[in-house]
């Protein structure tokens, strides 16, 4: 008896990797919204013209590849309807060396090889690697400020301390559980918020970070996780900043970095 196995649809194909990409594009633009929307936009190529998703790459490539000829034909712009501290960074941002922090982005977080960025963004090899070079430099350069850390694992708490510190920030606390963690930022207003989402007293990160943001408003958020999917689903306010376990430090610093030069990310609502 033959068996013969059926290749995924372009759907199915495009679907297992639309998390990401939308992970990616709110990096990006330092905005839910704004990244939907470009992450919108790819599909809709996609679907009006399929030869512009190239199968000879891996979907993952071809998916990111149709993204950056869309964000690059719109010029990468900078938002104008933002206020505030949001404001303030975009306009920061637009003063970046340009493709920097794409390319530092694909690198660290999306965790794509040198030669695969190139593809996805065009560009030649060299040339990737000096712009993440240039990117980490300047974003890293951008802001220092308080941390705190939510996260019952002591040896994970402690790495996540020991790479930030060496970042140039300071550190709030280190919070295990729910309580602890809006007990500290109640001591001491954190300008950025690290957060696990399963807690040691089966009390959830995200709780904990709804807590924070009622009492403080609007500040930086990253969530780590090992089911990114389950917080990228569209079906509600998402995080912008968002680190799938087990991390490297590389997506730790290039994270903190981008969420403390945006200096603003959408908190989750239930």
């Amino acid at each position: 008896m033959t068996t013969t196995t059926t290749a995924p649809d372009l759907a199915t194909v495009i679907g297992h990797e639309l998390p990401y990409l939308r992970r990616y594009a709110r990096a990006l633009t330092g905005s839910q919204n704004s990244g939907d929307t470009y992450a919108a936009a790819t599909l809709e190529a996609i679907l009006e013209d399929r030869s512009v998703f190239d199968t000879s790459a891996s979907p993952r490539i071809a998916l990111f590849k149709v993204f950056h000829t869309i964000w690059v034909s719109s010029g990468a712009p900078v938002s104008g309807e933002e206020s505030g501290l949001a404001a303030a960074a975009q306009a920061h941002l637009s003063k970046l060396t340009p493709n920097t922090r794409e390319a530092l982005l694909l690198y660290t977080i999306e965790d794509f090889a040198i030669s695969e960025i190139a593809a996805i963004m065009q560009l030649d090899e060299d040339e990737v690697e000096h712009l993440v070079k240039i990117a980490r430099q300047e974003m890293e350069d951008s802001i220092a400020g308080r941390i705190l850390v939510i996260e019952d694992e002591a040896i994970i708490a402690m790495d996540l301390q020991s790479i930030v510190s060496d970042m140039g920030h300071a550190i709030t606390g280190v919070a295990r559980t729910r309580d602890d963690a809006v007990k500290l930022a109640q001591q001491e207003k954190p300008d950025l918020v690290l957060a696990d989402i399963q807690l040691a007293d089966n009390s959830s990160g995200i709780d904990a970070v709804r807590d924070i943001l009622e009492t403080h408003g609007n500040l930086p958020v990253i969530f780590i996780t090992a089911f990114p999917e389950r917080l990228l689903t569209g079906e509600r306010p998402e995080p912008a900043f968002l680190i799938s376990k087990p991390y490297g430090e590389e997506q730790v610093r290039s994270a903190v970095s981008q969420a403390m030069f945006f200096s603003s990310t959408g908190p989750l609502h239930g």
